[in-house]
């Protein structure tokens, strides 16, 4: 059995502290909690995980990096959470503007060269914004829902699988006793919130592995 390559690819959610001088490093976040869970569910497997994330990316800036820190390697899994600070950059004093239109072109050119460029199987995160009490939180809830619309149409086109991490968080957060619950600060999980999509991931990601799996018996 060869290895399985899987890249995460994202903004600081997925970046989460990694030491940039080594890619397998997977940092504190849900990369970090979802390798072992992915190991443990299949012993018998190899896995390489690699880790490019990085914090403040909005999707012009993965698209731009997308040859050295995605094609390049040729992965059998990527996967993508990207978006948030599109909108979060609105609203800093940086004057970095992104339209809704924009977002979705930069989009759409990252998994388009990924489609061609590579024989990876895609796995689309849709962003997402927890309960926070201050004005950039609300700018952010109020505007993120046209970028996750973009997701999902993009997902539905050319995903493998799509994770809606809006609606699980969403799902989940009224059963848990606080709103901080997942993360301190609605936009970067806390272990808690790590977990919580790392649990996804596998469950997301198992019938990738499989399909990977089945191929290399045939």
């Amino acid at each position: 059995m060869k290895k399985i390559k899987i890249l995460f690819q994202g903004d600081s959610i997925t970046d989460a502290g990694r030491d940039k001088r080594n890619y397998h490093h997977l940092g504190m976040g849900y990369p970090k909690f979802t390798a072992p869970l992915i190991e443990a569910a299949y012993p018998d497997v190899e896995f390489e995980f690699i880790n490019f994330g990085i914090s403040g990316n909005r999707t012009g800036q993965l698209f731009d990096r997308l040859s050295q820190d995605c094609i390049a390697f040729q992965p059998d899994i990527v996967s993508i959470l990207i978006g948030v600070n599109d909108v979060w950059h609105r609203h800093s004093p940086d004057n970095v503007k992104t339209t809704d239109e924009q977002v979705a072109l930069n989009y759409k050119c990252i998994l388009e060269r990924i489609k061609k460029e590579t024989n990876a199987k895609i796995m689309v995160m849709v962003p997402f914004v927890l309960d926070y009490d201050d004005e950039m939180r609300r700018h952010i809830r109020e505007e993120l829902p046209s970028i996750q619309r973009i997701v999902y149409e993009l997902a539905d086109e050319y995903a493998d699988v799509c994770i809606p991490l809006d609606k699980h968080f969403a799902e989940a957060l009224p059963n848990q006793p606080a709103a901080l619950y997942y993360s301190p600060d609605g936009v970067h999980p806390n272990p808690k919130g790590a977990d919580f999509i790392a649990r996804h991931y596998l469950e997301a990601v198992k019938p990738l592995i499989d399909d990977l799996l089945s191929l290399e018996r045939k």
